[in-house]
C-alpha cells in the first residue's frame, strides 16, 4: 500500500507524462474521463493532505509547455483553463457559489450555455483590426506561434470591419466538422492506408505543423466564443453582447448558445447539450457555462488556472479503458466476416459495453489490440461501440498478435478475402448465420419495418425448417406458426398481418431490405425515384445507372451486377409471385413540389432540423440530397459549421449556396434570398 505522498508523486508523474502527449504531441494516451478521474483523486488527495499540496502541481496549472518546434508567444492576457464538474448537483453547486460570491441569489443571475467543443485552443490577435498573430494556449501564459497556419482557416476574417486601432484577441477552438472528419479519414486511408483517432486530434495535428502547406490541405474551422479587448477600445456589458460582435465581424460563434436565467434554467439548457450532441456539425463533450455580466466577472475573479465566473459540465464519457479479454469473429447478411472484441464490462455513454467491433482484418493489424491488453473503447450516441486502440502498459508482457480464422465460425467454410478489399467473406451461401441476417436486414425498421421479427424470432423460424430467405416469409401461415413455442393465435394472427402489410413497402425500401452492396437509404430513394420499378431498374443500362444523381461508378456497377445475378433473378421473381408491388409509392402527403427534380446538398446544421430530417423534407418536395457536391447539385444548403470541403467545391463549381437560415423559405417557395459568399 502506497502512503499518500508516494500516491500523490505518481498521480503527479502520470498526469504530466499524460499532459505532454495531449498537448504537446496531440497523441491522447488514455480518454478525457480516465485523465479526469486521475486528476480528481489528485485533487482529492491534496484537499485531504494540504501539506501535498503546491502552487507547482498540476492541479494548479494550465495545458502543458510549448513544442520546440514553434515560437514563443507570451499572451497578453493568460489563456486560463476551466474548472469542471460532471453532473447535476455539481453544477447546481457551482452556481450557489457564484451567487453567494456576488451576494445575491442564484436565481436572478444570467448565464450563457454554449457548446463545448472538443478541439484546439486557439487566440488570434488583431491589431488595429487586421490579422497580426495566432497562437496556441501552451500553458496559458506562454504558447506557441502558429500564425502562418491560422491564415489557411478559410472562416476567418483577416479584418475587423469598423476596427481602427487597439489590440484584440479572439480566442476560441479550432476543430474539423464531423462531416469534414468523415472525408478526411477517407482521404487518409486511400493514401496512406491510416486513420486520424478522432477530429479533436486530427484538429489539433493538422494545425500544430511545420509546414502550412499541411494545414492548408486540412479542412480546417474555427468556433469564437471570447472577445479580449486588450487596450479597452471598445466597450461591452454582457458576454452575449460580445458574441454579437463576433458575429458581425464574421465569426462564426455557436449558434445553439443560450441566454437562461437562474440554475434551473442552466441545468436545463445543459441537458438539452446533452441530449442533442450527437445532431450538432462538430464534436462536444460537455458544455460551458458563464456568468454573463462582464462586470460580476470582475467581482468573480480568477484562480492562478481557472476564472471562478466559469465552469465547465462534462457529459457522461464517450470513451473509456478496459481489459481486452478475446477477439472473435461475427458473419454478417453479406458474409461478411467481422471481428470483436469481448471486453471486461465498462459504463461508457452511459450504457454497459462488454462487446466492442474491430471492423475487419486490417483494423486489428494496425491498431495492434491483442487479448489481454488495456484498450480504448468508444460509444458515441447509438453507434456500435468500437476499440480506438491499446494503451501502452511499460513492463507489461503482451499476448502474441491476434490472427485471423480460416474459416466461418457458424458453418465451417472457408473465409476468403476477395481482391484488394480489407474484408473476408464466408462464401457458402446457405451459412445460418448470413441467413439469419439477411433476414433481419430485410425486416428492419429502414427498410420493410415487419413489426414482430427480432432475431429470436428469426432464429426459431430458420431453425424450423419454415424459412431460408426474405421470399419464405410471405409463405408461412398463421397455422405453420401457432404450432411454434411462444406464438398464440393472437400472435400468430399479428405477425401474419406484418408480413402481409410489407407487401405494399415502396421500392425504395425494398431496395434497401434486398441489401444490394453499397446502396444505403440515399441511394435507394434517388433509384427508385428515377425508375418507379424493379423491372425498370433491373433493364436499364450500367450508362443509365451512374447517370442518376449521387450514383457513382461503384454503386452503379453494384447495381447492374446484382440485378443480372441468377440467384437475384429468381427470388425477385418469387418475391413477386408472393404479392410484393416493388414499385416506388407517391408521397401521400400534399406537400408542394417546390424542389421537383432539383438535387439539393445540406452541409452543417439546420436550426430544427436533424441532417435526416432536412434530406427527407427536401426528397418530399420532390428534390433529391446527395452526399456530395457535383456539377450536377443545384445547390448547398448551408448550416452552422459547415463541412468545408463541399464549401470549397461549391464554390470552385460555382454552385449557389443558400444560408441555413433560409431553409424553411427555401422549402416553402424553391427560391431563396439569403445565401452564403
Amino acid at each position: 500500500m502506497s502512503t499518500p505522498a508516494q500516491r500523490a508523486r505518481q498521480l503527479r508523474d502520470e498526469i504530466v507524462r499524460h499532459n505532454e502527449a495531449y498537448f504537446v504531441h496531440d497523441t491522447p494516451l488514455i480518454p478525457d474521463a480516465d485523465y479526469d478521474a486521475l486528476v480528481r483523486e489528485l485533487r482529492s488527495l491534496e484537499e485531504s493532505h494540504p501539506e501535498l499540496r503546491s502552487e507547482t502541481s498540476v492541479t494548479q496549472t494550465v495545458g502543458a509547455p510549448r513544442s520546440v518546434v514553434f515560437s514563443e508567444v507570451r499572451h497578453a492576457e493568460p489563456m486560463l483553463s476551466l474548472d469542471n464538474v460532471f453532473d447535476e448537483e455539481e453544477l447546481r453547486a457551482w452556481c450557489d457559489r457564484v451567487a453567494k460570491g456576488l451576494g445575491r441569489d442564484a436565481r436572478d443571475i444570467s448565464f450563457a450555455v454554449e457548446p463545448k467543443i472538443d478541439g484546439l485552443a486557439l487566440s488570434i490577435t488583431y491589431i488595429n483590426g487586421t490579422m497580426a498573430q495566432g497562437s496556441t494556449r501552451g500553458d496559458g501564459r506562454v504558447g506557441e506561434d502558429v500564425t502562418d497556419n491560422v491564415r489557411t482557416i478559410r472562416n476567418l476574417p483577416t479584418t475587423l470591419s469598423g476596427v481602427r486601432d487597439g489590440r484584440l484577441d479572439i480566442r476560441g477552438e479550432v476543430f474539423i466538422t464531423k462531416e469534414d472528419f468523415h472525408e478526411l479519414n477517407e482521404r487518409q486511408r486511400q493514401v496512406e492506408g491510416k486513420e486520424f483517432a478522432n477530429p479533436r486530434n486530427a484538429a489539433a495535428g493538422s494545425l500544430r505543423q511545420k509546414d502550412s502547406s499541411v494545414s492548408a490541405s486540412r479542412p480546417l474551422s474555427f468556433l469564437a466564443y471570447q472577445l479580449v479587448d486588450l487596450d479597452s477600445t471598445l466597450a461591452f456589458e454582457s458576454h452575449m453582447a460580445t458574441i454579437e460582435q463576433l458575429r458581425a465581424w464574421g465569426f462564426v460563434t455557436a449558434s445553439e448558445i443560450a441566454l437562461v436565467r437562474g440554475v434551473d434554467e442552466v441545468v436545463a439548457r445543459s441537458t438539452w447539450f446533452e441530449e442533442h450532441r450527437h445532431e450538432l456539425a462538430y464534436e462536444v463533450d460537455g458544455v460551458v457555462v458563464k456568468v454573463d455580466d462582464l462586470a460580476l466577472r470582475e467581482v468573480l475573479g480568477s484562480t492562478s488556472r481557472a476564472p471562478r465566473w466559469a465552469i465547465a459540465r462534462k457529459f457522461p464519457p464517450e470513451e473509456r479503458t478496459t481489459r481486452l479479454l478475446a477477439i472473435e469473429v461475427s458473419i454478417g447478411r453479406t458474409g461478411r466476416a467481422t471481428p470483436y472484441a469481448v471486453l471486461e464490462p465498462v459504463l461508457v455513454a452511459g450504457s454497459t459495453v462488454s462487446l466492442a467491433t474491430l471492423h475487419n482484418q486490417d483494423q486489428v493489424a494496425q491498431k495492434d489490440v491483442r487479448p489481454g491488453d488495456l484498450v480504448i473503447v468508444r460509444k458515441a450516441g447509438e453507434v456500435i461501440p468500437e476499440i480506438v486502440g491499446s494503451v501502452s502498459e511499460p513492463g507489461r508482457q503482451r499476448e502474441a498478435a491476434w490472427q485471423f480464422p480460416t474459416t466461418c465460425p457458424e458453418c465451417g467454410g472457408p473465409l476468403v478475402r476477395v481482391g484488394d478489399e480489407s474484408d473476408t467473406y464466408c462464401v457458402n451461401p446457405a451459412c445460418p448465420a448470413q441467413q439469419l441476417q439477411q433476414i433481419l436486414h430485410f425486416a428492419s425498421r429502414g427498410a420493410l419495418d415487419i413489426e414482430g421479427l427480432g432475431e429470436q424470432r428469426v432464429a426459431q423460424l430458420i431453425g424450423a425448417g419454415l424459412i431460408a430467405d426474405v421470399a419464405d416469409l410471405f409463405l408461412l401461415s398463421a397455422a405453420q406458426l401457432s404450432t411454434l413455442e411462444g406464438f398464440g393465435e393472437l400472435s400468430a394472427s399479428a405477425l401474419i398481418q406484418a408480413i402481409e402489410d410489407a407487401k405494399s413497402a415502396p421500392l425504395s425500401r425494398v431496395l434497401v431490405g434486398l441489401g444490394i452492396r453499397h446502396v444505403g437509404p440515399v441511394a435507394a430513394r434517388e433509384l427508385a425515384s428515377r425508375f418507379s420499378s424493379f423491372e425498370a431498374l433491373a433493364e436499364a443500362s450500367l450508362d443509365a445507372l451512374e447517370a442518376v444523381d449521387g450514383i457513382g461508378e461503384v454503386i452503379a456497377t453494384s447495381v447492374f451486377r446484382y440485378c443480372r445475378d441468377p440467384e437475384t433473378v429468381d427470388l425477385v421473381r418469387r418475391l413477386r409471385a408472393a404479392g410484393l408491388e416493388l414499385r416506388e409509392t407517391k408521397p401521400t402527403l400534399e406537400v408542394p413540389q417546390t424542389l421537383a427534380g432539383r438535387a439539393v446538398v445540406v452541409t452543417g446544421a439546420i436550426e430544427g432540423y436533424s441532417r435526416e430530417e432536412a434530406e427527407a423534407a427536401i426528397v418530399a418536395r420532390g428534390g433529391t440530397s446527395p452526399g456530395s457536391v457535383s456539377k450536377k447539385t443545384y445547390c448547398v444548403v448551408v448550416g452552422d459549421a459547415p463541412g468545408a470541403s463541399k464549401v470549397t467545391k461549391a464554390r470552385d463549381l460555382g454552385i449557389p449556396m443558400i444560408a441555413g437560415s433560409a431553409f424553411v423559405e427555401f422549402l416553402a417557395s424553391g427560391t431563396w434570398t439569403t445565401t452564403v459568399e
